[in-house]
This record gives structure tokens, C-alpha cells and sequence, in this order.
């Protein structure tokens, strides 16, 4: 499996933005611990242009096909959702591990059959939650979970962003079956997953969902009130109607407001520490100590994956995170088209929305006037 130089051999399924932009920085930001030796794209074009790009990648049309010819050590996925359980699931059982795009499937069925295809291969599957890894995120759970700042209050999660009808014009945005849904699954995702990375359990979920411009099946935006198992409460907006574009999430605990505010990526000094009246200076100074400036991007998270191969353990951003936080998707979509408040653990075989995000609404909604709040 490991070639004697003890890197790992990696393959990319897709060749498209965020392979180039995202997964091929990262590749090349960890060359001596991992080597990429193919690529796979059905568009013979655009294989040819990332293999110009990448250098010695040895280029296929079809997963099957390179699966079975290169056996990788690690397998990373920047193909539209739809694709993404049935490669994951190839992928696991052919030894690899993998480091997927979000969301990582489209429903919390696919997920279970991705933690089976684990089980029964041994390998992981990760999605590409990358604010959870950058040095100012792992400096505000540290303080958050340790209790120095006391404890978490209220919160605030934006996604705020801007779409407009070229986006759309991508056959497979704005589909339930092929993108899984709207900015809640597809934009917002990132934020609201950094906010559960950073105050744990949720226990209850009230939403509402609407589809106020886009000519689209799934929503435009979303808006959630959350519950925290600690108590907090907290706000989550996920929208791709905001002209002034912000990603922004906001915890305030009884010692501190902690606040990230960036779009698509986050350095230290994104992250902004407002102390109580009543702390000394002497804790503020020591909050914003945060360590070695790492950005949150795909290289960071490569990273951390290829610490835990190394240690021979989990890596993040899989089995249960990586569930929880599509839980929580899905709780917002049944709590925005039943009306009534989601607990967590209550969507599971035999519930609707364990099959599809908008568990059987979808094909009669309205797009208006959908969910309480």
C-alpha cells in the first residue's frame, strides 16, 4: 500500500475549481508525506488540463477503472453530492481512505451506508469541513470547551452569501436529488458545522425554509433557533440572497464574546475576543495567543487526516462528527417543513427525512410561508 519512500500514493475523483483550487494546494503543501498519481474525470478536456497542471497523474475515465488499476492509499472527492456516497463507498472498499467534499452524501441513509462500507474495510471517509482547522478555530474550542470563558450563552451563526441565476444554471444546483438541497446543505453547511465544532451537542431545532427567488426546487434560505445540551441557544441563517456577503459565527459566554467574521476562510486575526467587565487584562492577552498563524483550508485538514493515518487512528471529521452534523441538516428541513420543534436522535429508519432532506415535502412545497421559528 505505501511506497518505500513512506508517502502515501493519493488519486482525485473530479478535476474541477475546488480539486485545482482547493485539494491540489493541499497535495502539494504535504508533498512529503503524500505523492498524487491519478486523477478521474468523465470530461476528457478537462482531465487533460489538470493533468497539465498536476504533472506525473496518470488520468482515467471512470472510478471503477483507477480503483482497480492504482489501489491508492488515499482517495479525495470534488464531484457534485449526488456522486458522492456511491465513490465513497467504492473507494472504502477498495482499501483507500477517503477525504470527500460536502456534503458527503445526500441523506443520513447514505450516510449509515458509508459508516458500513467503514466497518467492513477498515478505512475512513472524512468531509471537507476546513474552518475546523485552522489555528483560530482550535484556539476558540479550547477556551469554549475548557470553560474559561465561562459558560456558552447565546449564539450566532451566518452564512449570508450571493447566488445568482447563472449559478443556478448548473443542472445539478437547486436539485433535492443531485445537490441534496439548498444553502443549508450546500453553503451554510461550513459555518453551522464550525458552530457545533465549538459548543458540542445540540438537543432541539425550530426552522423555517423558503424559496424566495430562485427559480429552484430546494430553498434560498433557511433560518434555525438551536438549543445546546450545555443550555445555550443559539440563531443559524443560511442564505444565497445577501448582496453584502459574510461568514460569521458569534458565541457569547459569561466571560467572553468570541467572534470569527471572514467569507471563505479564516486567519487568527479573524477571530476577535470582547472580555466581560468584570476579566482581568492578564486572561484577555493569554485568549488571543492562538499560536502559529494556519489559515482553515483543505491543506490544514490534509494535514490532520494524514496525523491520524499516521497514529493509526480515526481522523476527523468522520464517523460521528461528520453524522452529527448531518443530523443536524436534516433536522432544520423537517423542523422547517412539519412546523414543530426536532429533537436530536429522532430522525432515523422508517422517518422520511432519514431517506431525503425534504422527506417527501419536496415535490408539493410551495416554497412559501414553510416552518415556524
Amino acid at each position: 500500500m505505501t511506497p518505500s519512500s513512506g508517502r502515501r500514493r493519493a488519486a482525485v475523483i473530479g478535476t474541477g475549481a475546488i480539486v485545482v483550487g482547493g485539494h491540489l494546494p493541499a497535495l502539494r503543501a504535504h508533498a512529503d508525506r503524500v505523492e498524487l498519481v491519478a486523477a478521474v474525470d468523465v470530461d476528457p478536456g478537462r482531465l487533460d488540463a489538470f493533468r497539465a497542471e498536476a504533472g506525473e497523474v496518470v488520468g482515467f475515465a471512470s472510478t471503477e477503472a483507477m480503483l482497480d488499476a492504482v489501489r491508492p492509499d488515499l482517495v479525495l472527492i470534488g464531484t457534485p453530492p449526488s456522486l458522492h456516497r456511491e465513490q465513497t463507498v467504492a473507494a472504502l472498499k477498495a482499501g483507500a481512505w477517503v477525504l470527500c467534499e460536502k456534503p458527503l452524501c445526500l441523506s443520513l441513509a447514505e450516510y449509515d451506508e458509508i459508516a458500513a462500507a467503514e466497518t467492513a474495510s477498515g478505512a475512513y471517509a472524512s468531509v471537507i469541513f476546513q474552518h475546523r482547522y485552522g489555528s483560530g478555530a482550535v484556539r476558540a474550542r479550547e477556551l469554549i470547551r475548557s470553560g474559561e470563558l465561562g459558560a456558552p450563552l447565546v449564539a450566532h451563526c451566518q452564512t449570508t452569501w450571493h447566488r445568482d441565476a447563472g449559478y443556478y444554471s448548473v443542472p445539478w444546483r437547486g436539485r433535492w436529488d443531485t445537490e441534496g438541497g439548498g444553502p443549508t446543505m450546500g453553503h451554510g453547511i461550513h459555518q453551522y458545522d464550525l458552530l457545533l465544532h465549538l459548543l458540542g451537542e445540540w438537543e432541539e431545532v425550530q426552522a423555517m425554509a423558503a424559496r424566495l427567488v430562485h427559480d429552484t426546487e430546494s430553498e434560498d434560505v433557511s433560518t434555525a433557533l438551536v438549543r445546546f445540551a450545555g443550555g445555550a441557544l443559539a440563531t443559524v441563517v443560511n442564505s444565497v440572497l445577501s448582496p453584502d456577503e459574510v461568514s460569521r459565527v458569534r458565541v457569547d459566554c459569561a466571560a467572553a464574546t468570541v467572534e470569527v467574521t471572514h467569507l471563505y476562510g479564516h486567519r487568527n486575526a479573524d477571530w476577535v475576543y470582547t472580555p466581560a467587565p468584570h476579566v482581568a487584562r492578564e486572561r484577555v492577552a493569554a485568549w488571543r495567543e492562538a499560536g502559529e498563524d494556519v489559515p482553515s483550508s483543505h491543506t490544514a485538514q490534509l494535514g490532520y487526516v494524514l496525523d491520524a493515518w499516521d497514529a493509526g487512528v480515526r481522523p476527523p471529521g468522520s464517523g460521528r462528527e461528520a453524522r452529527d452534523t448531518l443530523e443536524f441538516a436534516a433536522a432544520l428541513y423537517k423542523a422547517a417543513f412539519t412546523g414543530r420543534a426536532v429533537r436530536a436522535g429522532e430522525i432515523g429508519p422508517g422517518d422520511s427525512f432519514y431517506e431525503v432532506m425534504h422527506g417527501g415535502f419536496g415535490e408539493t412545497w410551495s416554497g412559501r410561508g414553510v416552518g415556524s421559528a
